[in-house]
């Protein structure tokens, strides 16, 4: 199993260390996200400092850009990291991507679907100089001249992620993408009865097996050295869980386990501002079922029972407590167990 981790950064300046520690450490690659920078500059800046490292983004935000944007940025990726690129995708929801970005938010899987295969028909199209021709109920790329064709890239097209939660969207990665993002509000009961179904179904109506998709699953983790650094570590946890399991789109997850009730009250809370209060409704029933929570040395069994027949890949996360750094030992022992 590959180990990942999703490094936010608060300063995008501390990308010329912290991808260079993820390396050092062990990672297999370093993600960067969409939230308060943009994900791919950083990952330029730690192309430079790194080595070996695979970086990606988990995710950008597919729907605020457009293919040929999209198209440029991964292929310069790249060059620049020398062929170790992942150009991961995500939706983000309704409201952000049309209030935030002025951006067009409609039929998110499908518009999803037509990115992907826009991306690799204008790649198609610098890689063998083959006439740019797509023309999709969305995306329209029927032009290109020389002035604008890059050539081929010395590494190749790199692959693409995509991320989702709901069936049609996570079958639109069984259907045309390289790998799937999952997401880290899951238990394995949830990927066992909702994820993997819907990838099977889209590597069905594409004709293809399961080898031909790396499924990571992003997954939270809660361990320290000391109660007080536990304690930190699991309300942040219990935060995040909280706020995901107020929104509906997530609602399947807690479904799985009869747990229906209590994304109805985190919904009632989140609405009233009460966010404070919705953190005492995750149980620990709920947090030990979604993240892996743990002594330091039972961390690295606990992932891999947890994702075993599932997953090619785990990324580490915990967002509202990010310290890569501190799982240097549970990577230590991950890539032990896969050697």
């Amino acid at each position: 199993m590959k180990v990942y981790t999703t490094a936010p950064l608060e300063d995008p300046r501390e990308a010329r260390t912290l991808y260079r520690k993820l390396e050092d450490i062990g990672y297999d690659g370093g993600f960067s996200f969409e939230a308060k920078h943009d994900p791919f500059l950083p990952l330029a800046v730690a192309a430079e400092h790194t080595e070996h490292l695979t970086l990606g983004t988990a995710i950008t935000i597919a729907f605020a850009r457009n293919p040929m944007n999209l198209a440029n940025l991964a292929y310069d990726m790249q060059s620049i990291s020398g062929g170790r690129f992942i150009l991961g995708l995500g939706s983000q929801v309704k409201p952000h991507i049309e209030k935030r970005f002025s951006s067009t938010w409609s039929h998110p899987a499908k518009r999803m679907r037509e990115i992907v295969l826009a991306i690799r028909a204008i790649w198609d199209c610098w890689e063998v100089n083959s006439k740019l021709d797509f023309r999709g109920e969305f995306y329209q790329h029927t032009i290109m001249i020389p002035a604008f064709n890059p050539g081929p890239n010395p590494y190749g097209p790199p692959p693409i992620f995509t991320g989702g939660f709901g069936p049609l969207m996570t079958a639109v990665a069984g259907e045309v993408a390289d790998g799937f993002i999952a997401h880290p509000f899951n238990t394995r009961e949830s990927l066992l009865k909702n994820t993997l179904p819907a990838l099977e179904k889209g590597l069905a109506k594409a004709g293809r097996s399961r080898s031909d998709l790396e499924i990571m699953c992003s997954t939270l983790i809660i361990t320290a050295d000391t109660e007080e650094q536990l304690e930190k570590i699991t309300l942040a946890a219990r935060k995040q869980l909280a706020f995901y399991g107020s929104t509906p789109a997530y609602q399947p997850t807690l479904a799985c386990h009869g747990w229906e009730d209590v994304h109805n009250e985190l919904n009632a809370l989140s609405k009233q501002g009460r966010w404070d209060d919705m953190t005492d409704l995750i149980s620990d029933d709920i947090l030990n079922a979604i993240a892996v929570v743990g002594p330091r040395n039972e961390i690295a069994a606990a992932v891999t029972k947890r994702l075993d027949g599932i997953a090619d890949s785990v990324a580490l996360t915990n967002n509202r407590a990010p310290d890569p750094s501190q799982w240097a030992d549970v990577v230590q022992d991950l890539k032990a167990g896969r050697t």
